[in-house]
Formats: structure tokens, sequence, C-alpha cells
């Protein structure tokens, strides 16, 4: 009986942290979308600089852990600057960056997908470079991509809770505060566990439902 009560004197310090925890998820997934269909253009572009530019980010960003990533900027870049960063402006510049390169190859390899023909028919027809990109591939392409799309929002969402270390109010962070005050780990981890679980396979539910309708429509054009 403890226990739930005990929840209910937590729950608005808890759902305080989970709104900051899923506003910094969707904001930082959506700067990473559009940074990585930048450079999911770059790497398939016929430009050797532009391949290169994106070839050298992507395994720039994917090679430094995001505590690490978060930290230089906060810390780092902030002392250099002689700026202080606002935590959660630091935080999704962060979560930006480190999405960014997974977005370029789920990007990439979601216009590789696409048959090749599709591009040169469009060419054929006297549709330039981007108007195909736009009209023809792209439509077909993101298609495709939203589940992985939603399986880099969930990794995004976990994510989260690195930044901690940055001071940021989210959802672990707050539990921590509440453990400095009541001493009682156990309980109040479980709590957070619970959260974090609910809205992850809720969102993990919605990502293996869209590959099935995606499976099963793309099945029916076949036939």
């Amino acid at each position: 009986m403890y226990y739930f009560e005990l929840f209910q004197e937590c729950l608005p310090s808890l759902l305080s942290g989970l709104y900051l925890t899923i506003f910094m998820a969707l904001a930082s997934i959506l700067f990473a979308f559009i940074i990585g269909v930048i450079l999911g253009l770059f790497s398939i572009s016929n430009s050797r600089a532009l391949r290169s530019f994106s070839t050298v980010y992507i395994y720039t960003v994917r090679g430094v852990p995001l505590m690490i990533l978060a930290l230089f900027l906060y810390f780092g870049v902030s002392s250099i600057l002689g700026i202080r960063f606002n935590p959660v402006v630091a935080a999704i510049i962060s979560l930006t960056i480190n999405a960014s390169a997974y977005m370029a190859e789920i990007f990439r390899g979601g216009i590789q997908a696409i048959d090749v023909g599709q591009m040169e028919a469009s060419r054929s027809l006297g549709l330039g470079y981007l108007k195909t990109m736009q009209k023809v591939i792209l439509p077909q392409a993101i298609k495709i991509m939203i589940p992985a799309f939603l399986n880099q929002f969930i990794t995004t969402l976990k994510d989260t809770s690195i930044l901690s270390v940055i001071s940021v109010r989210e959802l672990t962070l707050n539990g921590q505060i509440i453990i400095a005050r009541n001493y009682l780990p156990f309980e109040v981890y479980s709590y957070v566990a619970v959260m974090y679980l609910i809205i992850i396979t809720g969102l993990s539910l919605l990502t293996k439902k869209l590959e099935r309708k995606l499976s099963y429509d793309n099945h029916s054009k076949r036939h």
C-alpha cells in the first residue's frame, strides 16, 4: 500500500521530467530528420566532396559516445566561447547531432531501396534530379523508412536519460532528486523504469504494426 502512496507523492515530479524527456526527444528527432535528409542526399550525390563530408560526419558522430558529446558541448564548447548553454538547449543539440548520423544512414538506405529504374524513367520523361527526388523517389523511400524512424525515436527517447550528466531535469534526474530526499532508490527507480517501459513498449508496438501494414501493402501490390 505504501508503494502506491509513495508513487502518488512522486508522480508530479516524475511527470514533469517525463514531459521534458518527450519534448527533447521530439525536438531533436525533428531536427535530426532535417539534417539526416541533407546528409543522406550528400551520401548519394555525384559530388565526391559532398559524399566525403557526409561520410566523415557520420563516422565521427557515431564514434563519439553521446555522454562525451553532451559534456564536450555543455562544458567544453561553452568555456571556449565564454557562454553558458541552457542545459535543455545543449541536450537537444547533443541528441540532434547524435541522431542525425543514424537518420542519414536510414535515409540513404531508404533511397537506395527504390528501384534505380524509377529514377531513370523519370529523368527520361524530362524531370530534373531534384524534381524526381521530390515527386517520385522520396515519397516511396519515406514510406519504407517510417519503421526505422520510429526505432530511432525510441533510441533517442532512451538516450535522454544520459543527459542527467549535464543537469537536465528529465525523468531520470528527477528520479535521482526524489531519491536524494527520501532515500528510497528501489521504489523510485522502479517508477522511472515502468514509465519508460510503458512509453517505449507502446512505440515499439506501433512500429511493429506499421511494419506489418507496409509489408502487407507491398505484398498486395506485387499480386
